[in-house]
């Protein structure tokens, strides 16, 4: 490696791209790497706030000031864009505060007498204990050595359980997987445990399905000024500001619609956005999210009208499409290809929500060659210092004149 080559970008897994094209991890743009492989920080490179970074899979990227770290983001879309033959305004990445995740997965295993709670490390399947945590909400972070205490009675041996942590309307609603929680002691511990945090409910999933152990009201979250029943375990963006960001793009696309569908609409997070007397047509495969916008439109007196319907395997048709003056996507990562092909025979005016670049420009080049314009793209970094971004876009048909 050429003495003084600089760090010019960041690369899509996170490492740091030097001028002369080779990668080094753990370096930010305007880092130089010296002839004996160390390393001179430049003005973009601040120092990891978490204790457990680089360790951690958690976050990947706590070593990029903000600028850069948003530029990172704005690039991944501009290369992601750029594979398919494609460009349009990237606007400037819209990033979640520190300490806003609402959401999370975390793991627990036993080694000797100890629990071990945290994220696996980087690129591979070992634990870290977590004792520090610069992403979760202070209201989670703040069970997890209580929640070390729990399990330690519970937690098997010879396998992994996984621990889902939600914010909900009422608090904190926790999900645990892949423990036994039978008999007498166990109950007592489970409601002791949850009436002394204030959970909004406590659900074991012992492998037969979720069970909920303590769940004093009925634990909702708020769409759109509506309470929704929030399923335990269920998809929710993981912070409310990245939820904001998203909402208000797909709001403004969708401005002055009269009819709306929403696809892959989940709980109704971009269901239940639009003026009162918006019709709403909401697809989703996940029976309880259906059954749980149904309930919760219906209480509201809002006119959304709710289909389970797996779009993967049946998608809309032209002619269900075109009866809608626009149309809301937001599909897993692995996008919406055979939606984009009747999409793009169609005339609705789109907005499509994605979490993954890579499938969003496949399924955007689809809809361009049928006519349609990308009007432009709103990164939203909602998975602070991960090498996750999520994207708001707008697309209209082309004039034929």
């Amino acid at each position: 490696m050429s003495e003084g080559s600089e760090i010019v970008g960041i690369a899509a897994r996170g490492d740091g791209i030097a001028s002369d094209g080779r990668h080094q991890p753990l370096t930010a743009p305007g880092d130089r790497l010296r002839a004996d492989g160390g390393i001179t920080r430049g003005p973009h490179h601040r120092e990891p706030p978490c204790r457990h970074f680089p360790e951690c899979g958690g976050c990947t990227l706590q070593h990029l000031d903000d600028a850069s770290y948003a530029t990172y983001l704005h690039d991944r879309v501009a290369s992601a864009l750029a594979q398919h033959g494609l460009s349009t305004e990237i606007r400037a990445p819209i990033l979640s505060p520190p300490k806003t995740r609402r959401r999370a997965t975390l793991h627990a295993e036993r080694r000797g007498r100890q629990v071990l709670l945290g994220f696996t490390e980087s690129k591979s399947h070992r634990l870290v204990d977590v004792y520090q945590c610069e992403i979760l909400h202070p209201d989670l972070f703040a069970l997890l050595q209580p929640l070390r205490g729990l399990l330690a009675a519970m937690l098997p041996r010879s396998r992994r359980a996984d621990i889902h942590l939600t914010l909900a309307d009422q608090g904190a609603d926790i999900l645990i997987k892949g423990v036994e929680a039978d008999g007498l002691a166990n109950a007592e511990a489970l409601t002791s445990f949850a009436a002394r945090h204030n959970l909004a409910r406590l659900t074991i999933d012992e492998g037969l399905g979720p069970e909920p152990r303590w769940e004093p009201d009925p634990v909702t979250v708020t769409l759109g000024g509506v309470p929704v029943a929030l399923p335990p375990g269920a998809f929710l963006q993981a912070t409310q500001e990245g939820q904001d960001a998203l909402s208000s793009a797909a709001r403004g696309i969708c401005e002055g619609a009269a009819t709306v569908a929403d696809l892959f609409a989940g709980l109704g997070t971009l269901s239940l956005i639009h003026a009162p007397k918006t019709k709403v047509y909401a697809a989703e495969a996940s029976r309880d999210a259906v059954m749980s916008l149904k309930a919760a439109a219906n209480a509201a007196q809002r006119p959304v009208f709710t289909d389970h319907r797996d779009l993967y395997r049946r998608p809309l048709t032209v002619e269900e499409l075109n009866r809608f003056d626009a149309v809301i996507l937001d599909p897993p990562r692995a996008g919406a290809q055979e939606q984009m092909r009747n999409l793009a025979d169609a005339m609705p005016r789109i907005a499509y929500i994605s979490c993954n670049p890579s499938t969003f420009s496949r399924d955007a080049a689809i809809l361009c060659e049928g006519g349609y314009m990308l009007e432009w793209v709103q990164p939203v970094g909602q998975f602070r210092w991960s090498t996750h971004v999520e994207l708001a876009t707008s697309f209209r048909r082309q004039s034929s004149e």
